[in-house]
């Protein structure tokens, strides 16, 4: 069965979706439609803005968004998911991608979840940090142990797990984790503690915008990060996209339940090749490569 997988934030570059602008008028179309919806010019940041520019959460998840909506849409009838999964901000593309949502309500969404997650930054100084090299129960039982907001965030690959909270609470887990043995533990240059209870106030805010927009029946099952199976119910499909925001991105276990539920070629749709690395450590048997 073939799968489609859409990245999430960390996966963009200056220049990203250029070629997609200049070589069809269709992705032109999309991305101009996409400046008036925004009210800001993501076009100009997107192919010429600096890497500190494009870091900004308002910019990087529309900017990825796009690019990986836009590159769907560009492969024509040859787009076909048997079952689809998108990391984190790439759940939404996803959506999109498999009819769930239209260009214009993912892309309202999208931008709406960006600027709510970063009030709820700049709220409460937060981070986040990549462990290496540990189990997974080693490290949510370290975090389980120390004073203050510390939880597992992103389950990447195994021996990669991305925690979150407070900046006290993350050094302290680093400390720890190293002494058990991680090869790094390592503060990651993010805006905020996504993924744990401190974006509660964004996940509130969205939840209003997504129970407000329609969502239609989709194309094929999506693998969201929160359940980490298949979810075809459109009003679950909801719920688990509001909680996704506090819980922890369950991706290894996501593409671990798509091949045992007979994926066997996985399409990675967006900028980079981030998710393509990451199959490779959660199952090198299994087929992955780049939509472009």
């Amino acid at each position: 069965m073939k799968a489609y997988i859409f990245p999430g934030q960390g996966a963009q570059f200056t220049g990203m979706g250029l070629d997609l602008y200049n070589n069809s008028p269709l992705a032109k179309e999309l991305f101009e439609q996409a400046n008036e919806i925004l009210g800001f010019n993501i076009t100009a940041i997107m192919f010429e803005g600096t890497a500190e520019e494009l870091q900004q959460t308002k910019v990087t998840q529309p900017a990825i968004f796009l690019h990986s909506v836009i590159l769907a849409k560009m492969l024509g009838e040859d787009f076909k998911p048997e079952m689809v999964a998108g990391h984190s901000l790439g759940e939404l593309s996803a959506l999109v991608a498999n009819g769930v949502l239209t260009f214009e309500d993912g892309l309202r969404l999208v931008s709406k979840r960006a600027l709510a997650m970063q009030k709820a930054c700049e709220a409460q100084e937060s981070t986040m940090a990549a462990v290496l090299g540990l189990d997974d129960a080693m490290v949510e039982e370290t975090c389980a142990s120390i004073d203050g907001i510390v939880v597992a965030a992103n389950y990447n690959c195994p021996g990669q797990l991305v925690i979150s909270g407070e900046i006290s609470a993350i050094d302290k887990a680093c400390e720890l984790l190293t002494e058990k043995g991680a090869k790094r533990a390592i503060k990651l240059p993010v805006g905020g503690a996504f993924h744990s209870p401190l974006m509660e106030p964004a996940r509130e805010e969205l939840a209003e915008a997504i129970m407000n927009t329609t969502f239609s029946v989709p194309m094929c099952p999506v693998y969201q990060n929160v359940v980490a199976k298949a979810v075809t119910n459109s009003e679950e499909i909801k719920e688990n996209l509001i909680a996704q925001l506090t819980a922890p991105v369950r991706w290894t276990q996501s593409i671990q339940q798509m091949i045992t539920d007979g994926g066997t070629e996985f399409i990675e749709v967006g900028p980079g090749k981030v998710l393509q690395g990451l199959m490779r450590k959660i199952d090198r048997s299994v087929a992955a490569s780049g939509a472009a």
